[in-house]
């Protein structure tokens, strides 16, 4: 077992998976000879399998996300990489209306096996068309599953499920979490989706988070630690299939729930989990669930204004003492 990056463990997964299947082939822009990708994920894979396996596309996502469908029903397993999250939006009749909906409506005799990887979130001062966060709009597409690893052990495991799932997968990464080491096994494994993992266990309130706002909620728990506040991290590690038994599990036990997302506030994924809870475990709660996201606005290019934007540990401590 090594440590290694994020970004290392989520190659070694791919190259794994390739190594196993031939019909595995990665797609996308720049993500071929002497480039990897706009995140280098994909570095060295070209030389490795050929560019066959490892195809440079044009500028297009429509084009991208079209060609994988057609890959996929025909018997393929093409990975497409879409830049930045914000792009799969010039892609979404391909991804919502066919990937989505072909198994559906051919009444089971067809599947797509594709895994779509995009990144989100912000802190690199990108603009707003390449530091959204847009989870929650492909939560509520029935027909995609929706992979959140925030930690390297995950994202090798997630990464092979996803591959092997016959069903599309929107396999989501958070740009600031790539260079984050973590010791990784060596051997062949995969993560059930729809299995979420308890990162910190605590007794006064629980908080559920996802991609980076998860490394925050754990450095806000060492410090409440000192103030005799016990928190519990929940990590969903897939949105679709979703965990609700462990989340409930928990707030029964803490009686507490804090949401911490980087999505904008209305609507976001943050709204449903809430939703969920105050079904199922209601008369457990002994405060009102407190929500952490982004304002309302599109994500600012000043980093002073990025910086605001994008909940901190400042605010996750302050939603936590103030039901505690």
């Amino acid at each position: 077992m090594a440590e290694i990056t994020y970004r290392e463990a989520l190659k070694e997964g791919l190259r794994e998976e390739m190594q196993r299947d031939e019909r595995v082939f990665i797609m996308g822009e720049d993500v071929g000879l002497n480039w990897g990708g706009a995140f280098k994920v994909t570095k060295g894979l070209a030389e490795e399998f050929g560019e066959a396996r490892v195809r440079d596309t044009p500028i297009s996502e429509n084009t991208i996300a079209g060609a994988a469908v057609g890959a996929a029903i025909t018997g393929l397993i093409p990975v497409v990489e879409i830049m930045f999250g914000d792009l799969i939006t010039l892609s979404m009749d391909q991804v919502c209306n066919q990937a989505a909906k072909m198994h559906y409506m051919f009444g089971g005799q067809t599947s797509v096996p594709l895994v779509l990887r995009s990144v989100f979130g912000g802190g690199k001062n990108l603009a707003s068309h390449h530091s959204q966060s847009l989870e929650s709009w492909f939560m509520h597409t029935p027909g995609l599953k929706i992979a959140v690893p925030a930690f390297a052990s995950d994202v090798k495991g997630l990464i092979k499920t996803a591959i092997r799932d016959p069903d599309p997968v929107m396999f989501f990464e958070h740009k600031l979490v790539y260079d984050k080491k973590e010791e990784v096994p060596d051997e062949d494994y995969t993560i059930p989706f729809g299995q979420a993992k308890v990162r910190r266990e605590g007794a006064d309130v629980t908080v559920w988070g996802t991609f980076f706002m998860l490394h925050k909620a754990l450095e806000v728990a060492e410090e409440l630690e000192k103030e005799g506040i016990s928190v519990e991290v929940i990590d969903p590690r897939t949105l679709a299939p979703l965990d609700t038994k462990t989340l409930i599990e928990s707030v029964k036990k803490t009686g507490r729930l804090v949401l911490v997302t980087e999505e904008t506030k209305t609507g976001a994924t943050t709204a449903e989990i809430a939703a969920i809870v105050q079904e199922e475990a209601f008369d457990w709660l002994d405060a009102p669930i407190k929500r952490v996201n982004a304002p309302d606005t599109p994500v600012p290019f000043s980093p002073p204004l990025e910086q605001y934007f994008i909940p901190n540990n400042k605010r996750i401590a302050r939603a936590i003492r103030d039901i505690v």
